[in-house]
C-alpha cells in the first residue's frame, strides 16, 4: 500500500457530524426528557386522582334537590327509611314517590320545588333520579355484606347529614377500597350504630349479645369487632376476585 510522504506521522481527521453548537442542546435533551418524562406521570397521575376524572365533589343535578342535610341532620330520618333495601341487597335502592308522599302528602304540599313528586305520584311514573356513586361496569360492590360487617354509612358516603345537596366525597379508584380492604379493623363499628352519622367509640355503645359496654379505647374495640364480625382476613379481602366477578 502507497502513503503520501506527506502523511507520514500526521493524523487523520476524521469530518465532523455535528456541529459544535450542538453540544448544549445535547445536555438539554438528556437532562430535559427524564424530567419531562416524570413530569408527565406525575401529571397524569394527579389528573387520574383529580375530581374531574373521578366526580369527587361534583354536585350532580338532580330532577328534585333534595337535601340530605334538612331529611338527615335535621329530621333525624334513618338511611334506611328510604334506602330500605341496604341490609338485604347489593343495591342500595332508591325510594318510591310514594315514601316522599308520605310526609309531602301533608307537608309542603304547595311547594313549586316538589310539583315533579306530586307529577310522579299522580302519574304514577317514577323520578328519574340521577347516580352520584357510580363504579365502573366491571366491578362487582354489594351494599349489604358491608353493612352487616359493621361498615358504617359515612366511611364511603361522607357525612351526609351536611350536605344540602348530594355529592361523591370519596375518589372510589381501587386504590381507595383496597386502602380499606388491607386495613378494615379501623372502619368498624357495632351493627347498630352504622347508619349513625356522628357514633365514636367514646359513645360507650352496649353490646346488644352481652348486656356490656363496648371497649372505648379505638384499638381495643377494632380487634374486638374484627372476631366479632367475622372479618375475612387482608388477603382474601385483596383477592381479585372479591371485586371483579
Amino acid at each position: 500500500m502507497v502513503v503520501s510522504q506527506a502523511l507520514v506521522g500526521q493524523e487523520v481527521a476524521m469530518p465532523q457530524l455535528f456541529n459544535r453548537s450542538m453540544n448544549p442542546i445535547s445536555k438539554i435533551l438528556v437532562l430535559g426528557l427524564p424530567i419531562m418524562f416524570a413530569g408527565t406521570c406525575v401529571g397524569l397521575a394527579t389528573f387520574y386522582r383529580s375530581g374531574y376524572a373521578t366526580g369527587m365533589n361534583e354536585v350532580v343535578k338532580q330532577p328534585v334537590p333534595f337535601s340530605h342535610k334538612h331529611h338527615v341532620g335535621e329530621l333525624g330520618i334513618d338511611c334506611r327509611y328510604c334506602h330500605n333495601s341496604v341490609e338485604t341487597s347489593g343495591y342500595a335502592g332508591i325510594p318510591p314517590t310514594k315514601i316522599c308522599m308520605n310526609c309531602h302528602q301533608q307537608i309542603w304540599t304547595g311547594a313549586e320545588l316538589l310539583e315533579p313528586v306530586r307529577e310522579s305520584f299522580r302519574l304514577d311514573k317514577p323520578i328519574v333520579w340521577t347516580k352520584v356513586h357510580n363504579l365502573p361496569q366491571y366491578t362487582y360492590f354489594n351494599h349489604s355484606i358491608h353493612v352487616a360487617k359493621g361498615v358504617g354509612c359515612v366511611e364511603c358516603h361522607d357525612r351526609v347529614d351536611e350536605m344540602p345537596l348530594m355529592f361523591q366525597s370519596k375518589t372510589l379508584l381501587m386504590e381507595w377500597c383496597l386502602k380499606c380492604h388491607r386495613n378494615p379493623e379501623s372502619r368498624l363499628r357495632p351493627l347498630g350504630e352504622v347508619m349513625h352519622m356522628t357514633w365514636k367509640p367514646a359513645d360507650k355503645t352496649i353490646n346488644p349479645k352481652t348486656g356490656e359496654p363496648y371497649p372505648t379505647d379505638p384499638g381495643e374495640l377494632a380487634k374486638l369487632l374484627y372476631n366479632e364480625h367475622k372479618i375475612r382476613d387482608a388477603l382474601t379481602l385483596t383477592s381479585c376476585s372479591i371485586c371483579h366477578r
